[in-house]
């Protein structure tokens, strides 16, 4: 080897580790800035940082290359024809989701971004959080038969849900204290839902009023509801919740004493929340978070009590909520409450929190329309069934008398698919849309909302199933239950 091919392939070397250096240090500052509040999070510099040394790098070799001459423009011809620089991305939520692919890559983000305490209310369970884990276990152990030389041209992933025509078997669940994440809380959610057509659930314990989420969202909306002590109270929010179109309530029955939520204790996320230094010092670290969480309005619960025992604020805040709740919980919640309940809504009623398939068949017997296979995601009773183990025989026993709903575990399109085919109308996912609000707020919820639609479809076609009805029982097969 000449002198000058040597002093050639030093230069190179040199140059490919320069831009590998520019990544790694642009990596870190990326990092870093994460944690930054939203218009101090050095945009440019993590976006440009590493391609810029980069190009330095493979630039700076390419015309050194070409003086001791090396066919001009061979090294950047090469690089151009095998990879292409990101686009800069201005936005810290978009480059945030843009290293997302998965439900689980969001988790990872809003846990890297919100609080301890914070992530730890989204991401818990009760106890030692085994049915949480098997909640999603059950998902994991189901596996699929697929038909194959069937044309899947056009898949059509529509399913009817009480009535109403669905883009896809997916309603989003209720979750309370939504604006702990993000502080658009549950009106980014809404928004989001009505752009892809998919059914909102409102949480009795939002931190948006029934009336703000109909105001910002076009789309088909259910009303979570408990049947508190007070049915004055319920009754004020029932006809609210008509007054502002919304289409069913979802009676949640799972809940008559609050389930022991240990990851809660730990951190202090109690209601009151009760704060520390390790508190004080967590909020310091995740500045992003703080800033938008301090520079919002009060977060309120306006469905909490009433108009006017709020004394005109539109609702009662976290340090009234807990003794409002205490208060409220009636451990005395019978059948004859959903008579009661139906005696005050005209609209569809779904039972929510339904765990064996004796109260499968009450329900159907009360006459609801719908239930849900629910253990709360696993916060209430730990060692619960999971929901997907109870799903086919409370199907087979209820059959066409009301719609069967599932949720718990819920993270990929090809989830919902595996609970149509054992007897689902559709899924209920909350922690999903949690997960993507604390990563990414309104912007994280449309990206898992479209994964959603195209894993279902994707799945669908992989399946060779062309609609919701070729999905069933003989496409799925429990491994190792």
């Amino acid at each position: 080897m000449t002198k000058r091919r040597r002093h050639l392939r030093g230069i190179v070397r040199v140059a490919l580790i320069w831009a590998f250096a520019g990544a790694l240090v642009g990596a870190l500052i990326e990092v870093l800035a994460d944690t930054l509040p939203g218009g101090l999070q050095m945009a440019s510099l993590v976006d440009i940082w590493p391609p810029a040394l980069a190009v330095i790098g493979f630039v700076g070799g390419g015309v050194v290359a070409s003086v001791f001459g090396v066919a001009e423009g061979s090294i950047l011809g090469t690089l151009r024809s095998v990879v292409r620089f990101r686009r800069f991305e201005l936005s810290p939520a978009a480059r945030r989701l843009g290293r997302c692919a998965s439900v689980d890559d969001l988790r990872e983000v809003a846990r890297r971004r919100l609080p301890r305490g914070v992530f730890g209310y989204i991401d818990g369970a009760a106890e030692d959080e085994r049915t949480r884990a098997r909640n999603c276990n059950a998902f994991h152990r189901l596996e699929f038969r697929p038909r194959v030389l069937r044309d899947v041209t056009n898949v059509d992933p529509r399913a009817t849900v009480l009535g109403r025509r669905h883009p896809l078997p997916l309603i989003l669940a209720p979750t309370g204290f939504s604006r702990i994440a993000d502080s658009q809380g549950e009106l980014a959610v809404a928004r989001a839902a009505a752009r892809a057509g998919i059914t909102y659930s409102l949480s009795t314990l939002g931190t948006r009023s029934i009336e703000e989420v109909a105001s910002v969202s076009s789309g088909p909306r259910w009303f979570q509801v408990y049947v508190w002590k007070d049915r004055g109270l319920v009754a004020e929010l029932v006809d609210r919740a008509r007054e502002s179109g919304y289409e069913a309530l979802l009676l949640t029955v799972d809940v008559a004493v609050l389930g022991r939520r240990e990851r809660d204790i730990r951190t202090g996320f109690t209601l009151p929340p009760q704060l520390g230094l390790d508190t004080i010092v967590d909020g310091i670290r995740k500045p992003g978070w703080t800033w938008d969480f301090l520079t919002s309005e009060p977060i309120i619960f306006s469905s909490a009590v009433s108009r006017d025992a709020a004394g005109g604020t539109g609702g009662v805040d976290a340090m009234g909520l807990a003794q409002y709740v205490n208060e409220q919980f009636d451990p005395k919640l019978a059948w004859d409450d959903v008579d009661w309940l139906r005696s005050i809504w005209d609209g569809p009623i779904v039972i929510k929190g339904v765990q064996t398939v004796e109260d499968a068949v009450l329900a159907a017997d009360a006459g609801v329309e719908g239930i849900v296979i629910s253990n709360h995601g696993g916060r209430q009773l730990d060692d619960a069934p999971p929901t997907m183990e109870l799903l086919r025989p409370v199907a087979d026993a209820v059959g066409d008398r009301l719609d069967v709903l599932i949720d718990g575990g819920v993270r990929r399109g090809s989830d919902i698919a595996k609970a149509v085919a054992l007897g689902a109308r559709a899924c209920l996912a909350g922690r999903a849309y949690f997960y993507a609000l604390g990563a990414g707020g309104e912007r994280g919820v449309d990206l898992v909302l479209k994964w959603f639609d195209e894993g279902f479809r994707r799945t669908m076609a992989l399946l060779g199933a062309r609609t919701v009805d070729e999905i069933t029982p003989e496409s799925v097969l429990w491994r190792n239950r």
